[in-house]
């Protein structure tokens, strides 16, 4: 197992809202008496992992006594920001115009200047090559987080990847991104660091969930009473394998099943239909929902018998799956990436080939057919394998880890 960073005790500090009773961790113990300011930049704030750990570190680094600032190209989490006291900084740290790049250089540094920036965590190649830039500039650490194994297929796409590996930390989200970083790069263990990505357990947690909640799905996705929920949570796009869960649908032949898959299409509204259209092919009208975008994903959850990743490419991470084990469901996925470092095989969940509707529907049928007391097992393991290794909280107690390693 690659080195993770040392969290120590600070994960337990971390939950919960910032307020006069619950201000969290002293920054004075943690940075050796220093309270310091952190400014983290991303493309935008619009949806995604990458987003939503910003914000999440952003929250810990208030709690912490710190100062955080995001600068993004602007979206609607950015109103997130205010709840915790962070500054944000709107430019357009999006582009991937070199003059434009360079200008975000100038201003990045100013803001250094003018804010007293501590270190500065990049979280994508664009605004890294700004935020590097700016760190050289101003003399102050430089952090990034791969958040995937960003593809490459010559040398210059290799090379502008490779700003992500020029930083004093390098952050990877699971093993198997820690893996490719190590070697298509040649980053140490002296600057990698392996920090999983983590789910908010007071928020997916099946008690918080209310029947009232649950309800409102149903009705909003028109779901029968009689059948048995397969979820696959997951934008709309073909590497997702939406298209592979259909087919395992088809080929299981039990009507009293129904996949639902939730996501935004973003754009992509060709995919969609190329979806509706295999639906009616196959004759799964009544046994396959589109339910487009979710604003309540515990509550989905909780609707579910079993959640399901069919994923025909590698997962960097795999978040939904391990948000549907915090939940108590049981899960599928496939044999890709690094969702395999999250589900324990026979026992938190199935592993599947990918790209195989044969083992899907198998694999499905046998979730299904656990009774209650397997089934509650099944539960409670995945509960305590998520909580015991990729939490929110212990994602923010690594990462403030690494700050302190080169804040001291």
């Amino acid at each position: 197992m690659p080195p993770q960073a040392d969290a120590g005790t600070i994960a337990g500090t971390l939950d919960g809202d910032v307020t006069p009773d619950n201000p969290g961790l002293d920054a004075a113990s943690l940075f050796g008496g220093g309270k310091p300011v952190i400014l983290q930049v991303i493309p935008t704030l619009v949806t995604g992992g990458a987003e939503r750990g910003c914000i999440d570190m952003a929250a810990a680094i208030q709690r912490a006594g710190g100062t955080a600032i995001v600068v993004s190209a602007g979206g609607q989490m950015a109103r997130e920001l205010d709840r915790y006291g962070a500054k944000h900084i709107q430019l357009p740290v999006q582009s991937k115009n070199p003059l434009t790049m360079r200008r975000n250089a100038a201003r990045l540094t100013d803001i250094i200047k003018q804010h007293g920036v501590d270190l500065i965590h990049a979280r994508s190649r664009a605004p890294a090559w700004s935020a590097y830039w700016a760190s050289k500039r101003a003399d102050i650490p430089f952090v990034t987080t791969f958040h995937a194994p960003y593809n490459f297929k010559g040398r210059v796409k290799k090379w502008y990847n490779s700003v992500m590996a020029k930083a004093d930390r390098i952050i990877a989200v699971s093993g198997f991104v820690y893996e490719h970083v190590a070697t298509e790069y040649g980053v140490g263990a002296d600057r990698l660091r392996l920090i999983h990505r983590g789910v908010d357990v007071d928020i997916m947690s099946p008690d918080k969930v209310t029947q009232a909640r649950m309800a409102q799905l149903i009705q909003q996705w028109r779901l029968p009473e009689d059948q048995r929920i397969v979820l696959l949570p997951g934008r709309l796009t073909r590497w997702k394998g939406q298209g592979v869960l259909i087919e395992a649908i088809s080929r299981l032949g039990r009507s009293d099943v129904r996949a639902v898959l939730v996501g935004d299409e973003q754009g992509r509204d060709h995919y969609r239909q190329e979806l509706e259209d295999h639906i009616r092919r196959l004759n799964l009208g009544g046994q396959v929902t589109i339910a487009g975008h979710c604003n309540d994903m515990a509550a989905a959850y909780m609707l579910s018998d079993v959640v399901v990743n069919a994923s025909i490419e590698p997962e960097a991470f795999g978040r939904v799956i391990a948000e549907a084990q915090a939940m108590g469901r049981p899960v599928i996925v496939s044999d890709l990436g690094a969702v395999k470092e999250t589900v324990i095989n026979g026992e938190t969940g199935l592993v599947v080939p990918p790209n195989d509707p044969d083992a899907l529907a198998g694999a499905i049928r046998a979730a299904l057919d656990l009774d209650p007391l397997q089934r509650q097992a099944v539960g409670l393991d995945g509960m305590r394998h998520v909580r015991a290794n990729f939490t929110k909280a212990g994602m923010c107690a690594a990462t403030l880890a690494v700050y302190a390693e080169l804040l001291g």
